[in-house]
C-alpha cells in the first residue's frame, strides 16, 4: 500500500493556531496520538465561532462528529508552535467533511493530516438537520484546491 505524502499548506485556505501544553508530550517526548484530535476540534470550533456559526450556550442546534481520521508523518511536541490548516472537502445536506493540516513551526509539510466530519443535528432531538445557507455560504470559502 503506497502512503499518501503529507499536505502541504499551499493545500490550505485558512489557518489556526493552536497552542501546546507540557502535558501534550507523552513519555516517549512528542505529541501523544490523542492531542492531534483535540486540536482539530479546537480548531474547527475556533472558526466557527470567528464566523458566528456556532453558539456553543443558546443555539438549538450542535455539530456532532460523526467520523475521523488521523495520518501522522512525523513527530511534534511541547515546545513547538503548531497551527492547523483547514478546508472543507464536501459539503452535504446536514453535513460537513473537513481536512486538517497539522504544521510545527514554519514546516511547509504537516506533521499530521486529519479528516473530520460533523453533522448539524438538533440540541434536544440529536437529529440531523440541514444546514442553513449562510453556513453552507462561509463554509463554501474552505472549498480549495491549493
Amino acid at each position: 500500500m503506497s502512503r499518501l505524502p503529507p499536505s502541504q499548506r499551499a493545500d490550505y485556505p485558512v489557518f489556526e493556531a493552536l497552542a501546546l501544553r507540557w502535558d501534550d508530550n507523552d513519555i516517549y517526548g512528542h505529541l501523544n496520538n490523542t492531542v492531534h484530535y483535540r486540536l482539530t476540534d479546537t480548531a474547527v470550533n475556533q472558526w466557527l465561532l470567528r464566523e458566528g456559526l456556532l453558539d456553543l450556550h443558546h443555539s438549538a442546534h450542535l455539530n456532532m462528529v460523526v467520523e475521523t481520521g488521523c495520518r501522522f508523518h512525523a513527530e511534534a511536541g511541547f515546545p513547538d508552535r503548531v497551527c492547523a490548516g483547514l478546508k472543507v472537502l464536501q459539503i452535504g445536506t446536514s453535513s460537513v467533511r473537513w481536512q486538517i493540516g497539522l504544521f510545527r513551526n514554519d514546516d511547509a509539510s504537516a506533521f499530521a493530516d486529519l479528516s473530520f466530519s460533523n453533522v448539524r443535528a438538533g440540541r434536544l432531538s440529536r437529529r440531523p438537520e440541514p444546514l442553513p445557507e449562510d453556513h453552507r455560504a462561509a463554509l463554501s470559502r474552505l472549498i480549495f484546491q491549493g
